[in-house]
């Protein structure tokens, strides 16, 4: 199974279909669950000739990340995080500070989140990291994120602030309950809750309808009631998950050798889950604070 996020195709560190992350782990005394033991192993990868690596993998312990160049680091990783990250950023402050609240600015905010959807589904379902595409989408999203910022934040002043930082709490307790091994991301943990996010994406595309052709008032599941608050925490839990899904797959790919233009996918994958869960914070902070 591969890691997902909200668009639940995710391009993730995977080589024949397969990832390394759930199909390819080690299992101690015999074969991988996947296909092969390291789905990086063709194409001239260290650990298909180092005895040392291979022996780890027999033994069930995850190899050591390659000290050849060409493979995926942390540092990378948190590098093309940073570069996508800022991205989303800029075009934030540019589209809150140059486009006002008005229904010309609602209108651009939708037309760049049908962009940004557009350039991250071409993404996901390229084989290959395009930078071009990933660093587009952030700009897009930025966009998106900047106007409905200021929109919330023209009714419920400093409900961006307040949105940024439980995005920002969220996202280190997550970490923090990862690398502590309270939460162990194995193949069952994935298939659960995927189940559970696509249901909940399924649910809410449904409640939209009814919305929309007036069968469910004010909102329906996603009013601004207590209702709408039980459904913005189940999917600010579900962003969660989602990031779980990411720590383990950046993980896997630095220990299994993952190409070095491979960590623009964990950008690209972290991003759109950390957008999820401010986009989320931010209808939760909207709906504890009331009309006032």
């Amino acid at each position: 199974m591969r890691s997902s996020n909200p668009v639940f195709s995710r391009r993730g560190f995977s080589r024949d279909n397969g990832y390394a992350g759930f199909n390819a782990a080690p299992q101690a005394g015999g074969p991988a669950v996947g296909t092969q033991a390291n789905p990086y192993a063709q194409g001239g990868n260290p650990y298909a000739q180092n005895p040392y690596a291979q022996q780890d993998l027999q033994q069930g312990a995850p190899p050591q990340a390659p000290v050849s160049t060409g493979r995926m680091t942390m540092d990378d990783v948190v590098m093309r995080s940073a570069m996508t990250l800022g991205t989303v950023t800029v075009g934030a402050i540019l589209a809150w500070v140059l486009l006002p609240v008005s229904s010309t600015s609602y209108g651009l905010a939708i037309g760049a989140a049908l962009v940004a959807f557009v350039l991250a589904m071409v993404q996901s379902f390229k084989r290959t990291a395009s930078p071009a595409l990933i660093l587009g989408y952030a700009a897009f999203e930025g966009v998106f994120l900047g106007v409905i910022s200021e929109m919330y934040n023209s009714r419920w002043s400093g409900a961006p602030f307040q949105a940024v930082l439980g995005t920002m709490a969220v996202s280190g307790a997550t970490l923090l309950v990862y690398k502590a091994g309270w939460i162990r991301v194995t193949a069952r943990y994935a298939r659960i809750g995927m189940t559970i996010a696509i249901a909940f994406v399924v649910v809410t595309a449904v409640n939209l309808l009814l919305v929309v052709f007036g069968v469910a008032g004010d909102g329906g599941l996603r009013s601004m009631g207590p209702l709408g608050a039980i459904v913005g925490i189940l999917a600010i839990l579900i962003g969660a998950f989602f990031l779980t899904l990411d720590f383990k797959q950046i993980e896997d790919g630095i220990a299994y050798g993952a190409p070095k233009e491979e960590a623009w996918l964990a950008a690209f994958g972290l991003t759109m889950t950390l957008v999820w869960i401010y986009v989320e914070m931010l209808r939760l902070v909207a709906i504890f604070s009331g009309d006032d």
